[in-house]
């Protein structure tokens, strides 16, 4: 093993892969035809109106060393990712065209993964579930009708690992900075009988991170049973992970990265820092975390159960059902200093002769949810119709609870006291019919009707009562023209309507929020040159965007905005230069507006005109070019640029986030052994090459004091930053038996 790892060292700082170039995979046999079907009715190809991206699971295996999805999708057009921890482990997210993941439609094998009261995707709860992707699309834009919350900014379908013929054993491990190691083992029977397969695989990640105390223990798991036969297709899958994540989403101030040693005093001040809280801070860099609680951290359990069935009618008709239920309980533990009796319903008590009212407190916040449901299609196809109707209907069932675990000064209070206990019920129900009509050889026509009807109540501390009941019809048209077996042109209008999420109740009286989405494209499509371009307009009605500010437990915050509109151009193109070079560029422009936005300044309302929506760049650029002088042996360089953009809505340049850019190198490495061991593949990634500081996430807020002058208020920025990782690696080996 040590050889190994030194024979990676040496080749990883000299050499990189390609993240989407074609990569061997032995542990990849023949697949099922009928595992495709399994997602076709949320998926889309050439034909349809639609701009999406498409990886397989060889595209990004050179990189898949233990980092999360929305890292391994990085380098998609439009695509930006954030790590809290700056190394890609731990909480991670993706924007899509300046849209945060909570409007993100994600599904699995069709099923809605989405969190259904924040619409948040959790990828940490589903540690290295990347190992376990046959394919994802990401559909940018509307896109077509797929089930769960409403796509605003892309959907994301996930496709798991399809049945393999043949039977193979794999062990993969990596290393890396920060500690980092990863190991999983992956398994398949084969077909027995040529219709039974059995697989799975385990999995283990632990990470200090690149920020201070922001560490990853995080395990998972996938098993699947398989049916299949001509015409049948039935699938049974458990999959789950155990996350246990220090907290690290309070950020670093901005004097604090830059060694601002006034500004850290200053900031001191500001926010009146204890002793303890003041020495961290002036004692740390840019890896800064407030948090030095032993265990200031998530720790939360999901598991998930999938039965799924395809089933071939005839030559013109097939089906699919699935059924679901996912389970997630766990908390987040917390050190507060000198809260409130009243937050956990304590009695003032006399300690000493004085009253008491404050104290120290330890709490753990609790969420245990069920989520569990149907969806379903079937699809008719000949020489002219594409047609598929379906639909899903889900529920989910919430407890949110907290529990004091100690307490300084207890009062009347026993431990597991709980000071607040809350329900939330959630329904979804969704149908659509879907249909591509050919018109002739060159013309087709597509049309989406979806209508869902969306129900949600909740008790809670935060939210008060609620129950409101949402039903929206979401159409879709659009017409594709094919100009020669080349080059074909597509245009679409679609809408969307989404309801408002458990974080909009609690900040007050939110709007559901309407968008009509534009698409205009052309693709071109020859056996060296593949380029996509295509130009977009989106158009809001009281869009939920990003404050810019979280709450107690770094959520981000949202507010309706009224008229807003996203609009640009994405080119991505795959350029076979040669038989071994390759070259993949992408750039993705707009302009991303709230149309006449007020907002309140030293107690005055002033009309900020049209201002920049939060977290929305200009532009964000990607680029890989990749070299394989031998089947073997794959290098690549891939960067990534993302200008500068805004925090919160203001245009204030304390709210600014710098432009950045990033470039890595990955290589991997094929040896054939023709033993028991059948190949052993080697990788290598060295990321941000350059040690760049740059931060990719942040957060901004205001608030107004009222105390400082008599009778004035004056408004207040503030803001914290995400720093991420300089040069760091990660390097692998995987055994294939």
């Amino acid at each position: 093993m040590k050889t190994i790892f030194t024979t990676l060292i040496i080749s990883g700082l000299a050499m990189g892969i390609s993240a989407q170039e074609q990569q061997t995979d032995s542990t990849k046999s023949k697949t099922i035809v009928l595992d495709e079907a399994l997602i076709s009715a949320i998926r889309v190809t050439k034909e349809s109106p639609v701009t999406f991206s498409n990886l397989k699971k060889e595209d990004f295996a050179s990189r898949n060393l233990g980092q999360d999805i929305p890292i391994l999708m990085n380098f998609l057009p439009g695509v930006v990712t954030t790590s809290d921890a700056g190394a890609g482990v731990g909480y991670t997210s993706i924007r899509v065209r300046g849209s945060d993941g909570s409007r993100v439609n994600v599904t699995i094998n069709g099923i809605p993964y989405n969190d259904a009261e924040s619409q948040g995707t959790f990828w940490v709860n589903m540690p290295d579930f990347a190992s376990s992707v046959e394919s994802l699309q990401l559909q940018r834009g509307v896109g077509t009708s797929t089930n769960g919350s409403g796509a605003f900014g892309a959907s994301l379908n996930l496709l798991t690992d399809a049945v393999s013929e043949e039977g193979y054993a794999q062990i993969s491990s990596s290393i890396g900075s920060y500690n980092t190691l990863r190991n999983n083992i992956k398994f398949s029977t084969g077909l027995l009988n040529n219709h039974v397969e059995f697989s799975g695989r385990l999995s283990r990640i632990a990470s200090d991170g690149y920020i201070d105390r922001a560490s990853s223990k995080l395990e998972s798991y996938f098993l699947q049973g398989a049916y299949k036969d001509d015409n049948t297709l039935v699938k049974a899958l458990l999959f789950g992970g155990h996350e246990i994540t220090y907290q690290a989403w309070y950020g670093t101030p901005l004097a604090r990265i830059n060694n601002d040693q006034a500004g850290i005093e200053q900031f001191i001040s500001d926010n009146f820092l204890s002793d303890a809280e003041a020495n961290n801070l002036r004692n740390s860099d840019r890896r800064y975390n407030y948090y030095t609680y032993e265990n200031e951290e998530d720790n939360y359990k999901q598991d998930h159960a999938q039965l799924l069935w395809n089933q071939k009618i005839s030559e013109n008709w097939s089906t699919n059902i699935a059924l679901h239920y996912t389970n997630g309980r766990g908390y987040f533990e917390q050190y507060k200093v000198e809260d409130d009796f009243e937050t956990y319903g304590f009695t003032p008590i006399i300690v000493d002769g004085e009253e008491v009212n404050t104290t120290d407190v330890i709490r753990r916040r609790w969420l245990d949810n069920d989520y569990y449901g149907t969806v379903f299609s079937a699809n008719y196809i000949n020489e002219k119709i594409n047609l598929i109707i379906g639909g899903g209907w889900n529920t989910y069932e919430g407890a949110h609870f907290g529990e004091v675990i100690w307490s300084r000064f207890a009062s009347n209070s026993t431990i597991r006291d709980r000071y607040y206990d809350d329900d939330s019920k959630k329904t979804d129900f969704n149908l659509y019919t879907k249909a591509n009509y050919k018109l002739d050889k060159q013309w087709s026509l597509f049309g989406d009707l979806q209508y869902r009807t969306v129900g949600y109540s909740a008790n809670g501390r935060d939210t008060g009562l609620v129950d409101d009941t949402f039903n929206f019809f979401n159409p879709k048209a659009g017409i594709t023209y094919d100009v020669n077996n080349n080059n074909n042109i597509y245009f679409s209008y679609a809408v969307a309507n989404r309801e408002p999420n458990r974080n909009d109740y609690e900040s007050g009286n939110p709007k559901p929020e309407k968008l009509n989405d534009f698409e205009l494209g052309w693709r071109y499509v020859s056996p060296d040159v593949q380029i996509n371009t295509n130009v977009y307009y989106m158009g809001y009605k009281d869009q939920l965007v990003l404050t810019g500010e979280l709450n107690d437990v770094g959520a981000p915050l949202r507010a309706n905005v009224g008229d807003s509109y996203r609009m640009g151009l994405e080119i991505d193109a795959n350029i076979q230069l040669c038989n071994k070079f390759v070259w993949r560029p992408n750039v993705a422009l707009s302009a991303n507006m709230n149309r006449d936005f007020v907002f309140q300044r030293d107690g005055v309302l002033q009309d900020l005109g049209n201002t920049n929506i939060a977290f929305s760049p200009s532009i964000v650029a990607g680029n890989m070019f990749a070299y394989s002088p031998t089947d073997k042996l794959q290098l690549s360089l891939l960067t990534k640029l993302v200008g500068k953009q805004y925090m919160g809505n203001i245009d204030s340049e304390g709210s600014m986030l710098d432009g950045y850019s990033q470039t890595d190198i990955n290589v991997q490495y094929v040896i054939e052994t023709n033993s028991f061991i059948k190949s052993i593949v080697l990788s290598g990634l060295v990321n941000n090459i350059f040690n760049k500081e740059y931060e990719s996430n942040g957060y901004f807020y205001t608030f107004d004091d009222t105390w400082s002058v008599a009778n004035q208020t004056t408004t207040i920025e503030g803001a914290g930053y995400y720093p991420q990782a300089g040069t760091n690696f990660l390097l692998g080996a995987t055994f294939n038996f």
